[in-house]
């Protein structure tokens, strides 16, 4: 496989001639609107707070800001556009960027390695520390580009539609304005373990439009979709980070992972369990003190009795009926003990 994209990608190289110069080497002027470029002139700690800044969280975990030059997605909108011509025009084949994606180009196989190379080590790496650091942001060194047409036919149908990416961090630029609908949906968080586990209402579905030259960043576990687009194209500008570094560590790790929605049910359902199994187990120990010590203050009572049905309750819960030895002070054979 290797082999074969070598030789399509130089085939590329060799006779594909390109519209534009800009997507091929990374002009901080050019590419990024200047908001985005002032936040990454500070320094040391001051650099965190700007970063943050600039910064909107409208889904919790899924953060957005403006990010490229409208003139610029235009260009690469239209180098795009160029490439797919050529191909059809040569009879070539486009390799699909992604096993659940047909319709789009791949940003490495037309020449923009060095760019992707240079927007990931410069931009995306310092913001995945400051927002990501719990999965692999620290430690991201490898990346995927490319761009995508969203249309009519390429949209979620149902909730269980949505998916999670094969990334650390996933980032997502809309390249222009010249659609309606297309609203993304992003539900909960996953783990590789929980990619098809059941959803978590109070906390999944929700939608955020897309704006051209914004960028949306988040978590690759969170799962996402698209709503139908009611006209026009969506052009999409996505790249996939990874972290090696972190997914060793994921691999040897067997315990609830903090990321996962999933996880932390089961974390939570799991500690219920401990606290109830304790509680029982811290009653029936004050049951058997205090029928012991019934016992004994009995003995000489005339009017004690024994064998009697005795409901037990420890904090609101039903432990037994239990035969004890008690006399006249149980209030109508039940025993309370406890809070």
């Amino acid at each position: 496989m290797r082999q074969v994209l070598e030789k399509y990608r130089q085939n590329i190289a060799s006779d594909y001639q390109r519209i534009f110069q800009d997507p091929y080497s990374l002009n901080p002027k050019v590419f990024f609107q200047p908001t985005f470029l002032e936040a990454f002139r500070a320094k040391g700690k001051d650099l965190v707070t700007s970063i943050r800044s600039i910064m909107s969280e409208p889904v919790p975990g899924v953060y957005t800001f403006n990010m490229l030059n409208l003139n610029f997605c235009e260009k690469l909108i239209h180098e795009v556009k160029h490439f797919e011509a050529w191909a059809r025009n040569t009879d070539s084949s486009i390799l699909c960027p992604n096993t659940g994606n047909e319709d789009g180009v791949s940003l490495d196989d037309i020449g923009m390695k060095a760019t992707l190379d240079k927007l990931m080590e410069d931009y995306i790496s310092l913001i995945s520390r400051v927002l990501f650091p719990d999965v692999g942001g620290c430690s991201l060194d490898s990346r995927h580009g490319y761009v995508l047409q969203y249309g009519k036919d390429k949209a979620i149908e149902e909730v269980s539609d949505l998916h999670v990416d094969d990334s650390e961090v996933t980032l997502h630029v809309c390249l222009g304005n010249q659609f309606a609908g297309g609203e993304l949906v992003f539900g909960g968080q996953r783990c590789k373990d929980h990619v098809n586990s059941g959803t978590h209402i109070e906390k999944e579905f929700y939608s955020l439009l897309p704006v051209g030259g914004q960028a949306i960043i988040r978590r690759g576990c969170r799962r996402y979709g698209a709503k139908p687009i009611k006209f026009g194209h969506r052009y999409n500008f996505l790249m996939w980070f990874k972290s090696s570094v972190f997914r060793e560590l994921q691999a040897h790790d067997k315990g609830f992972k903090d990321f996962c929605d999933e996880c932390q049910s089961q974390k939570i359902a799991r500690c219920n369990e401990w606290v109830a199994a304790k509680k029982r187990v811290e009653a029936m120990l004050l049951l058997e003190s205090l029928s012991k010590d019934y016992y004994e203050s009995c003995l000489f009572s005339p009017c004690c009795f024994y064998g009697s049905n005795v409901v037990c309750y420890y904090d609101g819960m039903l432990l037994e009926h239990r035969m004890f030895a008690f006399c006249d002070f149980l209030y109508d054979g039940m025993l309370f003990v406890g809070k």
